[in-house]
């Protein structure tokens, strides 16, 4: 099983993100097979150093939606930071993309962040 490193301190949401994303997937390794979740771990460390701009974190918005009627809810990454930790905005950017198949889940199990 191979296992990855990745510092995100001083680097960008997105590029930590599709870093991982591309290591979980399994595309860097000479094996890669698209239905076949690959034996590759992640880890990203420094996750709380970041660099967020002011701009993206007021900006970013996630939007989820309840089931009732008018039960879209909304939520910044200024408050999912808040509330979740960073770890939870580089999750969410990772599973952003990964693809929407049975793999992701398997895939995202293979990915530890520490702040």
């Amino acid at each position: 099983m191979a296992t990855f490193t990745i510092d995100a301190q001083d680097r960008q949401l997105g590029r930590v993100a599709s870093e991982a994303a591309l290591l979980l997937r399994g595309k860097t390794t000479p094996d890669f097979k698209a239905n076949v979740a690959p034996k590759v771990k992640v880890h990203v460390v420094n996750a709380s150093k970041l660099n967020i701009t002011e701009r993206k974190a007021k900006g970013k918005v996630y939007t989820r939606y309840t089931g009732y009627p008018g039960g879209l809810r909304e939520q910044t990454l200024e408050e999912l930071i808040a509330k979740k930790g960073h770890g939870e905005a580089v999750r969410k950017a990772v599973y952003g993309m990964l693809p929407g198949n049975k793999l992701r889940k398997e895939m995202l199990k293979n990915l530890t962040i520490t702040d």
